[in-house]
């Protein structure tokens, strides 16, 4: 044990071993440095946490504790006394002394007088006034040398002195075998006095029995007090070596307790749970002070109440043989009974378990709690994103799924008939690709706002994803009602929407399906409605269409470009292209993105997403997947070392087990290094199982191929999965970087936030979709370490890919300034609209996206105008900035140009130039 504040000393500055010390005798001093410190840690901690809260000092560890911990008052019962060689309770020596020297004289009937009378009188002397003499040993500044100093005072000479007063006594006529006996007795007395002090039991001994004995100086005294040193130090070193047993499994005791403690605390202090106990009547004996205050009050209130009086029956009890109070009754062990906290909304599981004495005896019940309420709200959340969309909060695609099954289920007589409407919004890409996906989130809320206004109550709305919605009406209902919702839906859809304080106008398509007409099964509904809603948007924007058998027309055009994509695997009428991807800081072509085309024989030729979706379908993907790497690796091989080529993988073709395997033989037969191959992984795949998606990375991984994460942020799962699978690159999509340069757009710092996101995890990133030179510039400064896009080089041949390696692949980028239209500047006369108020002005240089406009006044930023260009034809669009008699203006849809370059809106009008 260590001590600190009152008694520093029991640590002597020189270190040195002091007999009867045990606080000086160590195996390891920096183990019991470690050790001490631990305990100097822990004790002061108890000490701050005891004045906290005095809850703290009744818990079942600190009481352990309690009887272990050493105090720094010395007057304390439980202060370490044997640490030191001076005992406080000396005077019942010196009572014992006083005794034996009353008897001797008793039975003597004489008193030695002179020197043996100041002997006895100054042993009486120093024991009396022993205790001070302790606490000048406790002294923070006494050294080792001085505590010599004072056992030789405190115990030597006192007992040097009654050895020579029997002796003395002896001489004058006292029977030896009284002399004996007396001090034999007073040998007992110092043994318990000075028990556990090893040196000081020592010292007084041999002193007493040496003074007793040398008085005679005969041969046979010297004799007998050798023999007697002898068996007294046989005697010390055993008890010397019990003391430090003692002392080594009290230490351990003490660091296991005070390690138990601090564990106990952290533990308690995280709030993840915390601890009880009761006593043999059920009555709470200890309990943590955060679960006290959940209940409203402090640990000292609850003690003595029965642990059922602060927990009530959660929602949904269990049977009463599983409850609480049935296991207390049958003092049986529980485990995890879920309970309401009395007078709070806290769900708590309790673990208990009957404690018994060493006699079998019931003590009580103890155990721990846990809070469960953010556990249980967390599987709340989860089942609620199991069947609602977390961004609109209409039902999702499997809850609408689950409610039109039961509803094509139901029998004939209790219904079974529906109307399943298919909504997809008009021109919602372009507000995200614009405004950014956060404008595309907000105004994705205020659609599913209206569609719940429109309805009414006489059907459900859900959110299949994107900018899908989906809409069920139980019942059998009129054709012309269900046009008349449908145009409802459509015209609210389609009023202006404000995002971001700027107004928005989009439109939606709807299909129609009844059930059973037009399908009596979910599949073959939801297929039915598809081909509806690709007639309505094919008819054009803002229109309706229903079921029909025509529509198969296009599921069969669908089979016949199957069959043709079957065939033309065969004829070799697919090709891979390849774009440039370039290094940001050198402009050097470091590698290439293969991209597959397909040329038709009818129809020209075809990118992948004309094929590749009908691909999967067919069962073909792996086919062109096997073909597309073996290309790509063959093509790849005539090219220099340095260049990297990039193959993209689709979710169906990751999900197979043989695709490690297919990768090595694509390597294996062109023979290139593996890490010159880059596989494109969209998000997707990791919807898929985790466990799988996990194993085929690391089989990839050891294959010794690159891993890209492509269209990263348009998907869900990106940042969940970045920390665990083995990305080598991220490539940012063309959607954050189209439109980062324009003014107010968020895209610039979500650029910025992905390639710090990838620095931190030591991975490269490519921009895609970069086609403007301040879309470039933009790319460098937010630190994108690759480039890929119209700016540099549109996909070309393998042959002419090899052309552009050859050398010091340098290119330079080749593209308009900015994404601005190309703008005419003219001067004409128009009527601006703003809030029932017309006003003339004049517009000039106009492009496909705005407008400047002249004599405007105080007309706001942000608000909405209607340009009429002529009585027939006008626009409407957005303030945008506003200075003096100046404004400059956007259109809300993009003006159309006719051939020769001039805009339709404009027709008739003589323009002054062009720019």
């Amino acid at each position: 044990m260590t001590m600190r504040s009152a008694a520093p000393d029991n640590q002597p500055p020189d270190k040195s071993p002091v007999p009867g010390d045990e606080r000086s005798v160590s195996r390891d001093p920096q183990v019991d440095e470690q050790v001490g410190n631990e305990r100097k840690a822990a004790k002061g901690e108890d000490r701050k946490t005891g004045a906290r809260n005095s809850q703290d000092r009744r818990s079942p560890i600190r009481d352990l504790n309690a009887s272990l911990d050493l105090k720094v008052d010395p007057d304390s019962k439980d202060f370490p006394d044997h640490q030191y060689y001076l005992p406080r309770k000396s005077r019942r020596l010196a009572l014992v002394l006083a005794l034996a020297y009353a008897m001797a004289a008793l039975v003597a009937v004489d008193v030695p007088l002179g020197w043996p009378v100041a002997a006895a009188a100054l042993s009486l002397f120093i024991f009396g006034f022993g205790k001070r003499l302790a606490y000048c040993e406790r002294n923070a500044d006494r050294t080792q040398a001085s505590r010599y100093g004072l056992l030789f005072v405190g115990v030597i000479i006192p007992m040097l002195c009654t050895g020579y007063v029997f002796a003395s006594w002896v001489q004058s006529g006292l029977a030896w075998q009284w002399a004996i006996a007396t001090l034999v007795c007073i040998n007992a007395a110092c043994a318990a006095i000075l028990s556990m002090r090893v040196m000081s039991l020592f010292a007084a001994k041999i002193a007493m029995w040496g003074a007793f004995a040398l008085l005679d100086f005969s041969l046979v005294s010297i004799a007998a007090i050798v023999g007697a040193t002898f068996a007294l130090v046989l005697i010390a070193r055993f008890e010397w070596h019990s003391a430090e047993k003692r002392r080594i499994a009290n230490d351990a005791r003490d660091r296991v307790a005070a390690r138990a403690e601090d564990i106990l605390r952290s533990f308690e202090e995280t709030g993840h749970g915390w601890f009880w106990e009761t006593d043999r009547r059920g009555q709470i004996s200890y309990i943590s002070p955060s679960a006290a205050s959940v209940v409203g009050y402090s640990p000292d209130q609850l003690r003595g109440r029965s642990l059922s009086s602060i927990v009530e029956a959660a929602p949904g009890a269990v049977a009463p043989e599983r409850s609480l109070g049935f296991h207390l009754s049958a003092r049986s062990a529980f485990k995890d009974i879920e309970l309401r906290a009395a007078g709070s909304d806290r769900l708590w599981s309790l673990t208990g378990r009957p404690v018994y004495d060493g006699f079998s005896n019931f003590c009580g019940f103890r155990g721990h709690g846990t809070d469960l309420t953010e556990k249980r709200s967390n599987e709340q959340q989860v089942t609620r994103l199991a069947h609602y969309d977390s961004l609109t909060g209409l039902v999702n695609r499997a809850q609408m799924r689950d409610l039109l099954d039961q509803i094509l289920a139901a029998p004939a007589e209790r219904g079974g008939a529906c109307t399943l409407l298919m909504l997809d919004l008009d021109r919602f890409k372009q507000v995200n690709d614009t405004l950014g996906h956060p404008a595309g989130d907000a105004l994705l809320k205020q659609v599913a706002q209206r569609l719940e206004r429109v309805l009414d109550g006489i059907g459900r709305c859900g959110r299949l994803g994107g900018d899908e919605f989906q809409v069920i009406i139980p019942g059998s209902q009129d054709r012309d009602k269900l046009g008349f919702v449908a145009n409802e839906i459509i015209s609210t859809l389609s009023q202006p929407y404000s995002v971001e304080g700027q107004g928005v106008i989009i439109g939606a398509s709807v299909g129609i399906a009844r059930a059973p007409m037009d399908g009596e099964t979910s599949e073959e509904l939801i297929r039915n409605v598809d081909l509806a809603l690709y007639a309505a948007k094919d008819a054009g924007r803002g229109k309706f269409h229903f079921y029909n058998k025509s529509l198969h027309s296009a599921a069969e055009e669908r089979a016949e470009l199957e069959q043709d994509l079957r065939e033309a695997i065969g004829r070799g009428e697919l090709e891979l292209y390849y774009q440039p991807v370039v290094f940001t800081a050198t402009e050097e072509i470091t590698g290439f993105e293969a991209l597959m085309r397909w040329n038709h024989p009818r129809r020209g030729s075809l990118s992948p997403e004309k094929f590749i979706a009908v691909a999967e379908d067919a069962g073909l993907i792996d086919k062109l997947g096997q073909w597309a790497l073996r290309k790509a690796c063959e093509d790849l091989a005539s090219w220099p070392e340095s260049i990297r080529c990039a193959v993209n993988v689709s979710p169906l073709q990751f999900s197979q087990k043989e695709l490690p395997s297919i990768v090595a033989n694509a390597l294996a037969h062109s023979g290139i290094t593996p890490s010159r191959l880059e596989l494109e992984i969209t998000e997707s795949v990791f919807l898929n199982d985790t466990a799988g998606t996990d194993a085929m990375f690391k089989a990839l991984k050891r294959v010794g191929v690159r891993l890209a994460l492509d269209d990263f942020g348009t998907g869900y799962s990106s940042l969940g999965y970045l920390k665990k699978a083995p990305f080598d690159k991220i490539k940012i999509d063309r959607s954050f970087v189209q439109g980062a340069t324009k003014p107010g757009s968020r895209n610039g710092a979500i650029i910025a936030s992905i390639t710090s996101l990838a620095e931190a995890l030591k991975m490269d990133t490519t921009a895609e979709g970069v086609e403007t030179l301040d879309e470039l510039e933009l790319i460098r400064v937010l630190g994108c370490s690759h480039v890929q896009g119209f700016i540099y080089h549109k996909p070309v041949s393998a042959v002419d890919a090899g052309r552009l390696v050859e050398g010091s692949k340098i290119v330079a980028a080749e593209g308009p300034q900015s994404s601005r239209g190309k703008r005419q500047v003219l001067l004409k006369r128009v009527f601006i609209s703003h809030n029932g108020n017309r006003m003339p002005a004049t517009l000039r240089n106009i492009s496909s996206g705005g407008a400047m406009v002249d004599g405007l006044w105080n007309l706001p930023e942000g608000a909405t105008v209607q340009i009429e260009f002529s009585a027939q034809v006008s626009a409407r669009a957005n303030i945008r900035w506003s200075i003096e008699d100046r404004a400059g203006v956007e259109f809300t849809l993009p003006l159309s140009r006719r051939q020769d370059g001039t805009f339709e809106v404009l027709a008739g009008t003589r323009m002054s130039a062009s720019g």
